[in-house]
């Protein structure tokens, strides 16, 4: 079947590129030949609650649990009020100017698709779309650039709390409505920024969907790119890099893939986290560096520019343990997970800086450059993410106050971690 998507839609491509001039493109940003080095700003416009738990405890209701039910199960005014509150206090122009003081060049900006439409039934509020356009203005004066990330479809692309909906089966792929709505909002935000790539650089068309439920993924894609690279209703391109989700995929399933010249400007975003397994949260800290630098060979054998675009010095799920998060379904480290077998306590591993040892922190020092050095074989890397309130050892921000982050990311105290 991915044969036939392939050759349907190479016929199809090739066919309009033939037909008009086909113009070298300018990207906003020197992709392929300058590392990516950026930063996601989770859970601000597309709320997470293992992110800000204080903003779901906060409404004292055990069955807000996402953004759907955050606007579900409270008075529109209340949620409308709380959420604005949030947006202005959660990321400022303050994190973009300290972002880019780390040495950083992008930054990754998840939205959910009722940012921009909202159907009958659906509780969603709306209003991230402005706060956005702050981001972008202020991405501009700090020199970042911006990668617009369409992180929830409608009937959830995943089933993950992180595309709006938890669900336990994801009903993007399988209902055409959900496809339908969805390219056109990536039409939407393709030309609203088709003429600003000199900082929104790329679009991400939509996040970890579940390849691994069926190929829907590589129609959508081909949709996407033409959206993207084909915004003004003419021949005439823009210069917008597309970043396309590997789905859950290996780097092989996507070898041969989209090749230049018939397709330019795209970015493989593959996502690499060492916590959601029971044999991840067993690895011992030597072990996860090990897996970090065997992942050199994914890096050099794409055939598409790759990037890693979430990724994190985290080596447990214990941020997933209700002793930290209320809301959390318990973490395999320590056993609380269903199923799961304990490795030992979540103390000391998740929370505050101040809780961790300086054993500990060595070794996110150490993770963090070895995954730093292994993922710039490819384009670069997204670490997820700026900041959280209570899981130190996933944020940017902190590993720089705490130093298991250096001040500039090049700046390595194991430069050959990886041999």
């Amino acid at each position: 079947m991915k044969s036939v998507f392939r050759a349907l839609f190479s016929f199809l491509l090739l066919s309009s590129v033939l037909s008009s001039t086909l113009a070298a493109l300018t990207f906003g940003f020197p992709y392929g030949r300058t590392k990516v080095r950026g930063v996601n700003l989770g859970g601000w416009l597309v709320l997470e609650s293992w992110l800000t738990p204080s903003l779901f405890d906060t409404t004292n209701d055990n069955r807000i649990i996402d953004e759907y039910t955050f606007s579900q199960y409270q008075t529109r005014d209340k949620a409308s009020a709380a959420l604005k509150k949030h947006w202005d206090t959660w990321i400022t122009e303050g994190d973009f100017q300290a972002i880019a003081a780390a040495g950083l060049n992008h930054v990754r900006i998840p939205i959910g698709y009722w940012a921009y439409e909202v159907s009958a039934g659906e509780p969603y509020l709306q209003g991230q779309e402005a706060y956005l356009t702050k981001a972008i203005n202020w991405a501009r004066k700090y020199n970042l650039k911006v990668i617009v990330d369409l992180h929830g479809a409608p009937g959830s692309q995943n089933g993950f709390d992180n595309s709006g909906q938890a669900k336990p089966f994801p009903e993007w792929h399988s209902n055409n409505t959900n496809v339908q709505r969805t390219n056109a909002i990536v039409k939407r935000i393709a030309a609203k920024y088709k003429d600003m790539s000199g900082v929104v650089t790329a679009i991400a068309p939509l996040n970890e969907p579940a390849g691994f439920y069926g190929e829907d993924i590589l129609k959508f894609h081909y949709d996407s790119y033409g959206s993207i690279r084909w915004p003004y209703g003419t021949s005439r391109q823009s210069n917008t890099v597309v970043m396309l989700s590997d789905a859950f995929q290996a780097t092989s399933y996507w070898r041969n893939w989209m090749p230049y010249p018939q397709w330019d400007g795209v970015i493989m975003d593959t996502h690499i986290y060492q916590v959601f397994s029971d044999y991840e949260n067993s690895m011992t800290e030597e072990q996860h560096i090990r897996a970090a630098c065997a992942k050199q060979i994914d890096m050099t054998s794409s055939t598409l520019w790759q990037i890693v675009g979430e990724w994190a010095p985290a080596a447990t799920d214990c941020t997933n343990s209700k002793k930290f998060f209320s809301r959390g379904q318990g973490s395999r480290y320590e056993g609380t997970f269903p199923g799961s077998t304990r490795v030992g306590s979540c103390v000391g591993k998740t929370g505050k800086a101040s809780t961790f040892s300086a054993d500990y922190k060595i070794f996110l020092r150490k993770f963090w450059e070895a995954q730093v050095i292994t993922y710039e074989k490819a384009q670069g890397w997204v670490q997820w993410t700026w900041k959280a309130e209570n899981s130190d050892e996933w944020s940017y921000q902190a590993g720089l106050a705490n130093g298991w982050i250096p001040k500039k990311p090049t700046d390595y105290k194991y430069p050959k971690i990886c041999g």
